[in-house]
């Protein structure tokens, strides 16, 4: 017999044998859908990841005050917290800086004419949107004027704005927060969360405003901060601004041991879920791919349980001259067609679960991963031809007489 031949009769057995070949490539079918969907839930969380640190901005480093292991020795009195003379010293003094926006928030009630909830409130400069790649929707943003001149404005977020005015333009309303009034200048764009963070929930005004009128606490050191949004030139000059920023303010609350304020370089953060998603990813595919090898066994376990059920068959042909080369080559070509079949089925069922998780779940991220997709099948098929050839052997070895009188 030629290749050919064998092919067609591997074929013709299994189609005249459709539940034995069904069963036989269940665990190869469901060992590829879970190496495909894991991986593509891997990945997708990756994706989702790094989308969430760009949403953040650009090249972005984030300065808080305080330090877990601070110990400070000063002279002055000066106390362990940012202050907007820094953020203006970093602007002006930092080379590596494209831009700064110092920010203080805090959650108040706010509330328009019938309607009160809560929200979170951020005083902030005219440099936010660039800084943190924010985009106004309608309207306008805080500016320099609004700052100097501690202005009652407000910029709403989407989601804040749909809760106090539904479909209604807002552009002019006044607002409450606390028991003061705030005009309604600008509308943001969609942001989305970041880190379980509702962006679109927020309300913007003048950090001044925030500070001498909403929260109404003043510092002999300066108005105090509860954060600092700083964007490097590029991505090539985050470390530079890291460095350059730590020295600075280091130099200028006067510190001799453990700093009063935390660097976050956004970079790095990204770089470590980065490493932690991959080796989640790596486990995932790992764990999924010992169901494939799950399935190799029961492939040959099922042909094992054939080449017994076959035993008269193999007798007959080898009785009419068909040698042991054929009877191998049949039955590790019906192997090798139940695992790529199977193979190819788990596929097509893994990317339909990516498409489903992606459509129906927030994992909107999760992606069909093409060398998954090859590995998966090729590992499928190379598992075939492993775990087919120990029960192929069986059978060509099967004496014809033996076999015969077996029936």
């Amino acid at each position: 017999m030629n290749l050919i031949e064998s092919l067609n009769m591997a074929v013709q057995t299994l189609i005249s044998n459709k539940m034995r070949s069904g069963l036989t490539m269940l665990g190869i079918v469901i060992g590829n859908a879970s190496v495909i969907g894991m991986i593509g839930v891997g990945e997708g969380t990756q994706i989702l990841a790094q989308d969430q640190f760009k949403n953040l901005g650009p090249n972005t480093l984030f300065i808080l005050p305080g330090s877990p292991k601070a110990q400070n020795i000063r002279s002055g009195g000066t106390p362990p917290t940012l202050v907007l003379s820094d953020a203006r010293a970093i602007a002006r003094q930092v080379p590596s800086v494209a831009g700064v926006a110092p920010v203080l928030q805090n959650s108040f009630v706010v509330s328009y004419q019938n309607i009160t909830t809560t929200s979170i409130i951020q005083g902030t400069t005219s440099e936010f949107p660039a800084v943190r790649n924010f985009a106004v929707s309608q309207g306008r943003f805080v500016t320099a004027i609004d700052v100097k001149e501690d202005k009652q404005i407000a910029m709403l977020g989407t989601d804040i704005s749909q809760r106090l005015f539904g479909n209604m333009n807002p552009i002019g309303k006044q607002i409450r927060i606390k028991d003061l009034s705030f005009e309604v200048v600008g509308i943001m764009e969609e942001k989305g969360s970041s880190f379980g963070s509702n962006q679109d929930d927020t309300i913007f005004i003048p950090i001044t405003t925030m500070s001498k009128r909403v929260i109404g606490r003043t510092s002999p050191f300066g108005l105090r901060l509860s954060l600092i949004s700083v964007s490097a030139k590029n991505s090539e000059s985050m470390d530079a601004a890291e460095f350059q920023i730590t020295n600075l303010l280091r130099r200028r609350h006067k510190i001799v041991g453990e700093d009063d304020f935390t660097v976050r370089n956004q970079k790095d953060a990204l770089q470590i879920v980065t490493t932690i998603t991959s080796a989640l990813t790596l486990l995932l595919g790992a764990i999924a791919g010992i169901s494939l090898l799950v399935g190799g066994i029961g492939v040959m376990n099922i042909m094992l349980v054939s080449v017994t059920e076959r035993t008269q068959e193999i007798g007959l042909r080898k009785a009419i001259g068909a040698t042991q080369n054929d009877i191998l080559t049949q039955f590790t070509i019906e192997a090798i067609i139940l695992s790529t079949v199977g193979g190819i089925i788990g596929t097509l069922i893994g990317i339909g679960g990516i498409i489903l998780v992606r459509n129906f779940t927030p994992m909107t991220t999760a992606a069909v991963s093409p060398p998954a997709i090859i590995l998966a099948v090729s590992v499928s098929g190379a598992i075939g031809l492993f775990f087919g050839v120990i029960p192929a052997r069986q059978a060509a070895r099967l004496d014809p007489i033996e076999a015969l009188r077996s029936v």
